[in-house]
């Protein structure tokens, strides 16, 4: 028996000679392994301890694969569970995904195809595990709404969420640094909200979307008459978030005159209101963002030194999503849960996971958003597939099955989804009902497995024989 554990593995089979075996051989590969011969025996023993993964059969009497996941997804949520079937469908594999399987396993295996989707599993619960971790540290911030919150279980984002909790108290300035989506209106929100301010408002500038005297407008207010349209006397955002705080966003594309107008206010709180020569005093704390690298934008004499080492009083930086890849999961989960499109939440099949977390993912956490709500859209029988993900999104590359290996789930979908189209001669109406699934389902299959050429040439090969 191998001298360290890898994880507690509880295998529910109702064949007593499979299960003996596959305790026996997984706990020789360094699995501590716990058996049981029924669904509810297999509950008795989630409730007495932790398992990491539960293996379970499909069919089986009293309770089967499915009802247990379900039940013992209610006592561990972060239980991660694998079906073992050798009756394999594609509605009962999609069933298990819905319910929460982490993949479907089909009988009869060989163990060294079985150990890679045991150690994917056991990096899922390691996952999982480590996001439970980080959400009780996060616990402790205060949010605005469960739309809003920080999601991830990363190094990088438990020292971000560290570095939230001690600076939000205080009224220090803070410069939040990072790639467009990754975040950063977020943080402030996150300040804002665990501040001494949070009573009051939160007011937000995007120095990008303005042009600079609209933006001096926005921003510092205006008397009546100072410029052309100025009809009447407009407040400026500073005085709007009065005794709150005030967020600037891509604070580098603001013009140099401005800058120093901003650098005024950081230093001593005074400012003047366009056309005005009345001096006002803001109460306001100043939380700014970009996405450019401030040092290379000082060197070239676009952003003022001095107004650069005033911002950066406190610096954030965040990751962009590829290099933090591990918290996709968490995040996918958020998402789907927070952001939900129809009365029914989503779930999300393995290879759709996969190709999310191989993505390298440009537009961040905003672009992972977007790719959701589009494939909740898309989605059939509320789960999320391949086919429901934008185009150019590719697998990681697949493992490398020998020829003695058993079918896997993409072989078992492609021989049944032929028998059903052979079995209805062709009419896709049919073959789509006896599957149990829509047309379209049926079409993607028939695309994915190339089986419109397969009935072409079976249609030749009888015509010749004729």
């Amino acid at each position: 028996m191998a001298e360290t554990k890898r994880g507690r593995l509880l295998i529910v089979d109702d064949e007593v000679e499979l299960k003996s075996a596959l305790c026996e051989t997984l706990a020789d590969e360094g699995y501590e392994t716990v058996g049981a011969s029924n669904g509810a025996d297999g509950l008795k023993a989630l409730e007495k301890q932790d398992f990491d993964l539960l293996l379970s059969d499909l069919m089986m009497p009293g309770m089967d694969g499915i009802q247990l996941l379900r039940k013992a997804l209610e006592i561990d949520p972060n239980l991660v569970g694998i079906i073992m079937t050798g009756q394999g469908t594609i509605a009962s594999a999609i069933e298990a995904m819905k319910v929460g399987a982490f993949d479907y396993v089909l009988k009869p295996f060989n163990l060294q195809a079985m150990l890679p989707i045991l150690d994917r599993g056991l990096e899922v619960r390691r996952l999982r595990m480590e996001n439970v971790r980080l959400r009780q540290y996060v616990e402790r911030l205060s949010f605005e709404s469960p739309r809003y919150q920080m999601i991830g279980s990363g190094p990088a984002m438990e020292r971000v969420v560290q570095l939230i909790s001690k600076v939000a108290p205080t009224d220090a300035t803070v410069l939040i640094r990072g790639r467009s989506g990754t975040g950063k209106e977020l943080v402030a929100r996150a300040l804002h909200s665990n501040s001494k301010r949070h009573a009051r408002a939160l007011v937000t500038i995007n120095c990008a979307a303005l042009q600079e005297t609209l933006l001096e407008s926005e921003l510092f207010g205006h008397e009546k008459g100072s410029f052309t349209g100025a009809q009447q006397a407009k407040l400026g955002l500073i005085e709007v978030a009065e005794g709150g705080t005030l967020f600037i966003d891509e604070v580098a594309e603001m013009a140099p005159a401005l800058q120093a107008k901003l650098l005024r206010v950081l230093e001593d709180g005074h400012y003047r209101r366009v056309g005005s020569t009345k001096e006002c005093y803001a109460n306001v704390r100043v939380i700014a963002a970009t996405n450019k690298p401030l040092e290379e934008e000082q060197k070239a004499g676009r952003f003022r030194e001095d107004l650069f080492f005033r911002l950066n009083v406190f610096s954030i930086d965040l990751p962009p999503l590829c290099e933090r890849r591990q918290d996709i999961p968490a995040l996918v989960e958020h998402f789907l849960t927070n952001r939900q499109i129809g009365k029914v939440r989503c779930k999300i099949d393995p290879d759709a996971m996969r190709a999310l977390l191989n993505h390298d993912w440009p537009g961040n956490i905003r672009e992972l958003a977007n790719v959701l709500e589009r494939a909740q859209i898309l989605a059939e029988d509320n789960l999320i597939t391949l086919d429901d993900l934008p185009d150019g999104m590719q697998l990681l590359p697949p493992a490398e099955v020998s020829g003695t290996d058993p079918l896997n789930l993409s072989e078992l979908e492609r021989r049944t989804v032929r028998a059903a189209l052979d079995e209805a001669k062709g009419n896709k109406v049919r073959a789509a009902k006896s599957l149990g699934i829509s047309r379209r389902s049926l079409y993607r299959f028939i695309e994915k497995y190339r089986l419109e050429e397969h009935q072409v040439e079976a249609g030749a090969d009888s015509i010749a024989r004729e």
